[in-house]
């Protein structure tokens, strides 16, 4: 039941602490493992250790097992190690001796590392695009918004006038460069680690450029050790990846708390997206957001796991990288969800009306007050001092008429500008 078993019992409890949670883990990579393992069948045909017989029938046995998994009815039983001593199982419970030779000219490692880059590369292609959902859904808000005043803060106070327009499409715009860096990730998962074996390759003539091809990799790991170190090195830059959108998510998300609260009072949900207490029956919490905002920061917490578990390592494989996958498959799944319910949740928002003339903003103007009276002629620092003053005789009246034209600002929000940004 397991690959590297040489017929020596192992201590049940050394077994147990060994596996860990593989084999609930491994559920997420199994359908990538098939994939594995019919392209390097695929190769070991085309090299003559298997006959063309023996690779249909693997290629038919590796079709059954894909069939459950999407199915959901594949299951690793306790008796196995992981999914990958579970596959060999099947194929070889159902097809004899061919089953046992799929194993040729690889090892666990280099199986789980490329079952691992199939994996990350798919799903990051699907966070990617969900992303750009929730990026086209604030776009569409920041227009049908954009004329909506939103006071502006620094500090936490009231400082120069802002829009709905503008605080939508900021975080639009944020996600842009969050992209840059799940691209980033991509482009390093997208290179083939099969056939590094044990990390030091094989005395087999396998065909890496053909594995390379039938996995729909961009290219491969040329070097074998690199290959095997690159294992934990990818986590680190895809941890990272994740921390830069969960910040831009989690951030937004505080912002909607915020603003949804009695004293800010700038936005609402309908009652069906809010919790209330079991206390207070006047309450609507925002839950899901605050989740959002947990989820995230936990999500950002991941990358620094990744680096201490692997910070180090000399060269070579080492079991502490069985821990990188626990936590990695659950932030890829985690963050999936995340971006669903975001999406799902901001297209209800409730954008308030907000009167601008109320005192609570009535120093929102003080930069166009001082704007005004530079183009009228006055220095900078005149103007600035003479509007202070006024601010501080209680003599100051704002002067709500300007327009703020330049590219970026309330009256330009360059909506399609920031679209086009967005990466292919």
């Amino acid at each position: 039941m397991k690959l590297w078993d040489k017929g020596i019992s192992i201590d049940k409890k050394i077994e147990q602490f060994t596996v860990g949670n593989d084999r609930e883990i491994d559920i997420h990579i199994a359908k990538y493992d098939v994939i594995a393992s019919k392209a390097h069948a695929k190769m070991l045909e085309s090299i003559g250790i298997l006959t063309s017989e023996e690779l249909t029938k693997l290629l038919g046995g590796l079709d059954v097992l894909a069939n459950q998994i999407e199915a959901g009815t594949f299951v690793i039983d306790d008796q196995f190690e992981d999914v990958h001593s579970k596959i060999e199982f099947e194929l070889t419970k159902s097809l004899g001796d061919v089953g046992k030779k799929i194993h040729t000219a690889r090892s666990r490692n280099d199986q789980v590392l490329v079952a691992c880059h199939l994996y990350y590369k798919e799903n990051l292609k699907l966070i990617q695009k969900k992303t750009k959902t929730l990026f086209d859904t604030l776009l569409g808000l920041a227009e049908t918004h954009k004329n909506k005043v939103l006071p502006g803060y620094t500090h936490l106070q009231v400082a120069m006038p802002s829009s709905f327009g503008l605080w939508f499409s900021a975080y639009a715009e944020l996600m842009i460069d969050d992209v840059y860096f799940l691209n980033a990730a991509l482009k390093s998962v997208d290179q083939n680690p099969l056939g590094s074996a044990a990390g030091y390759g094989s005395s087999f003539p396998i065909d890496r450029e053909l594995t390379t091809k039938e996995m729909g990799f961009a290219t491969m790991k040329y070097n074998v050790v690199a290959a095997q170190m690159g294992r934990g090195k990818n986590e680190r830059i895809i941890a990272a990846a994740f921390g830069g959108l969960c910040g831009t998510l989690s951030r937004f998300a505080m912002d909607v708390c915020l603003y949804m609260s009695q004293n800010f009072g700038f936005v609402s949900f309908p009652d069906e997206l809010t919790t209330g207490s079991s206390i207070m029956p006047h309450k609507k919490n925002p839950d899901v957001f605050e989740l959002i905002r947990g989820k995230c920061n936990k999500i950002q917490a991941l990358q620094t796991e990744m680096i201490l578990i692997t910070n180090n390592l000399p060269s070579g494989y080492h079991r502490d990288f069985q821990l990188l996958k626990e936590n990695m498959i659950a932030a890829f799944e985690e963050l999936k969800d995340i971006l669903d319910i975001f999406n799902f949740s901001i297209q209800q928002i409730i954008v308030k009306d907000i009167d601008v003339h109320s005192d609570l903003y009535k120093y929102l103007f003080t930069v166009d007050n001082i704007n005004t009276l530079v183009v009228e002629g006055q220095s900078f620092r005149e103007a600035y001092q003479k509007i202070g003053g006024q601010v501080q005789d209680g003599t100051y009246v704002p002067d709500t008429s300007k327009k703020h034209t330049h590219v970026g600002s309330i009256h330009n929000l360059c909506l399609d500008k920031i679209r086009d940004k967005f990466p292919d």
